[in-house]
């Protein structure tokens, strides 16, 4: 398998730790801890419902409204004001995993072209990697704000592509996440698959090319091709 010439990153676990935004979260959960999975699931499961049924909405807007859900089914009171207090700024407020910036400075030193590609919205991709200190390490920032579509929608994958002109076979797609693996691999993408904790790889999908625990993993592995 050739080396890709282009890293197309997921951001929210992938790059970013929620801690911050678990934590507030958990506040307006009346402590329960236990109800965050929960909710980032209802978030995923409802971006998807607006993919298949034509609409888009914020991703931040959509965690507020699945904040809420989760509450509500909980037999918790929050307003939506407090959802949002919870959510907006937390999702914007996040710091990368300890590893994330070197590995970054490293994987561009070996002559990869880096993208960001979240399903956050644009002004709040350039806001978060700009407060985590590694919006300068990517060349590209995109945004599925602009497809009107959430990853893994192929659609995604497609556009941001084509916005780098470049083969799908010559890129690799970089997550946290099984669904989002899955949408690239689906795609023609290659895959790498970071196992952050509690993550798993979808058990009816495509192997992801490799599978490592941190980014470092992945500079070693194009460091000893």
């Amino acid at each position: 398998m050739k080396a890709p010439s282009v890293l197309f990153f997921d951001v929210n676990e992938t790059l970013l730790e929620l801690t911050a935004l678990k934590k507030s979260v958990t506040s307006v959960l009346n402590g329960r801890e236990e109800l965050v999975p929960l909710w980032f699931s209802t978030l995923l499961h409802y971006s998807l419902v607006e993919n298949v049924t034509g609409d888009y909405k914020d991703f931040s807007e959509i965690g507020v409204a699945a904040l809420q859900m989760v509450a509500a089914g909980n037999g918790i009171t929050i307003t939506k004001e407090q959802a949002e207090d919870a959510v907006i700024k937390p999702f914007k407020s996040l710091m990368p995993y300890k590893e994330v910036k070197q590995a970054l400075e490293a994987l561009r030193d070996q002559g990869f072209k880096l993208v960001a590609l979240t399903n956050s919205s644009t002004s709040g991709l350039a806001e978060k990697l700009a407060y985590a200190g590694i919006k300068d390490n990517f060349d590209t920032l995109l945004s599925c704000e602009t497809v009107g579509a959430f990853k893994p929608s192929l659609e995604v994958y497609s556009w941001a592509l084509s916005k780098l002109n470049v083969q799908a076979d010559d890129a690799m797609m970089i997550a946290a996440h099984g669904w989002d693996i899955t949408g690239a691999k689906r795609a023609g993408m290659q895959t790498t698959f970071i196992s952050r904790p509690g993550k798993q790889m979808y058990p009816l999908a495509q192997k992801p090319d490799y599978t490592v625990d941190t980014l470092d993993g992945l500079v070693d592995i194009f460091s000893n091709k």
